[in-house]
């Protein structure tokens, strides 16, 4: 049986890696020239840098990154991070602590007026992201399409579970409000900024169940992975060659048709045949693809995302002050574009990511399509938000411009032209109440045999989500996996 895999980011990837292990016969087709999307790498002035995503979860043991590699026989080189990250915001700085009682300390004495409110919101919320981590190790699949998904959700359940009911339709700003901590400005968008970066929207809108997951989950282990995340990408890449699986690169599809199975056609001309299409891309990307969606994906596949703007540096070392985190958030007091910024520098010894004497730095912020449109909207837009982005990092770390050796800017197009998004959307859709849980994509496209993975489908953006979906698409088409 013959399954196509057309994107080799983390999602596709993995699909491919443990159908290949089990003994399918697939082929990964990737479009550009690096495994991983937007977890990938490029090289420029003899160093190596991330595309996109940086900081590592699920390595932890019983993690969903773990649980592949150990079902693949295969390690990844990660540091357990005791400081998460540091989270700048006007006039204060609060350190993210993997120990819970320890980040709930430092984030009260920053606020002690609101200490007795902040620890009830957190007793809850923590609570209730022990339920939800309960409730989703089996990896049910969301929203249900089939009588086995159904009966496998409704196995996963456990009496304590009724206790989440009451807030499948609440919002994070719900529950605030309920702990007296609506209108704890500073507070609030001390949670927003974290938000931002993992559900895509901020806390009045992100459904409650997902924000809880999200704010809880660099408490179960956050990590610093040698070289970056394509490195996982790599090893699924590596594990799906030696039990016997395709790869090929710098093979782009540009339309797909079902007929007794399904052909897939590059840009060259060559086709594929298969009994079974995994595609890991955005879901924006189907319909110039394939023709027949319907339902909510056809509709979501015309909805517009966040983009982003991300600045590539590589750093002279010995000017980077030894107070500087390997993961950072700046923000000022509002959530406006190159107003919160995430930070990753890679660690001094890595010299995967820089030669000696040089570190690499991503920054990144997230950005409206609507400043993209015309060229000259784009080239002025490009300017002033790099300028803003590094005047925030001077804000916080003086004399930052003199550490920068060399800079490049990825925005919109960059993103577009190497992943193959349309206008450079990443990140998914946010999780809203509309979109997330039982509102989410499912990853049966709804045409036979061609499945869904990435971070448009259940359960979402990052390297967790689309490794989740992945191992959706791959339960779908090698019944019997449940055990991952």
């Amino acid at each position: 049986m013959h399954t196509l895999i057309i994107g080799g980011g983390i999602g596709g990837l993995t699909a491919a890696a443990i159908l290949a292990r089990t003994g399918h016969d697939v082929t990964v087709l990737e479009a550009s020239s690096e495994w991983g999307g937007c977890a990938g790498k490029f090289q420029r002035q003899h160093a190596l840098f991330p595309v996109g995503a940086t900081l590592g979860m699920g390595f932890e043991r019983g993690g969903l990154h773990e649980r592949v590699l150990r079902l693949l026989g295969k390690q990844v080189s990660v540091r357990l991070l005791d400081t998460v990250m540091m989270l700048h915001f006007p006039n204060q700085s609060i350190p993210y602590y993997r120990d819970r009682i320890q980040y709930l300390e430092a984030i009260c004495a920053q606020f002690p007026h609101a200490a007795s409110q902040i620890c009830s919101f957190y007793k809850e919320l923590w609570e209730t992201a022990a339920s939800i981590r309960q409730l989703m190790k089996p990896l049910p699949a969301l929203p249900p399409q089939t009588a086995g998904e159904w009966a496998y959700l409704l196995s996963s359940l456990r009496p304590w579970h009724a206790k989440l009911a009451p807030f499948a339709r609440a919002t994070l700003e719900n529950r605030l409000h309920k702990h007296g901590l609506g209108e704890e400005g500073a507070f609030v968008h001390l949670l927003d900024g974290q938000l931002i970066d993992s559900m895509q929207t901020t806390s009045k809108y992100v459904s409650y169940l997902m924000a809880a997951t999200a704010l809880d989950i660099y408490h179960e282990g956050a990590y610093y992975v040698e070289g970056g995340l394509y490195r996982v990408a790599e090893t699924l890449a590596e594990a799906i060659r030696e039990n016997g699986g395709a790869l090929k690169k710098n093979r782009r599809i540009v339309s797909m048709k079902k007929n007794s199975g399904w052909t897939a056609v590059d840009e060259r001309g060559n086709e594929y045949h298969a009994k079974h299409i995994v595609f890991n891309g955005a879901i924006q990307q189907l319909p110039s693809l394939v023709s027949g969606l319907s339902g909510r994906h056809r509709k979501l596949a015309g909805r517009r995302t966040w983009v982003t703007h991300t600045l590539y540096l590589l750093l002279d070392e010995a000017l980077i002050p030894d107070s500087f985190p390997l993961f950072g958030q700046i923000s000022s007091d509002s959530m406006s574009e190159g107003s919160h910024l995430f930070m990753s520098l890679s660690a001094k010894d890595d010299r995967l990511r820089a030669p000696e004497g040089k570190r690499t730095m991503t920054v990144s912020t997230h950005s409206s399509p609507d400043h993209w449109q015309t060229k000259q909207d784009y080239d002025a837009y490009k300017e002033k938000l790099t300028e803003k982005m590094l005047s925030m990092i001077e804000s916080v770390y003086p004399n930052f411009h003199k550490m920068i050796v060399h800079m490049e800017a990825g925005a919109p197009k960059a993103w577009e032209r190497y992943t193959k998004r349309p206008n450079g959307y990443v990140g998914g859709f946010p999780q809203t109440t509309e979109h997330a849980l039982f509102g989410s994509l499912s990853h049966r496209s709804g045409l036979p045999n061609l499945w869904l993975c990435g971070d448009s489908i259940f359960p979402g953006g990052g390297t967790i989500g689309a490794t989740a979906s992945g191992i959706h698409c791959a339960r779908s088409i090698a019944p019997g996996l449940f055990e991952i």
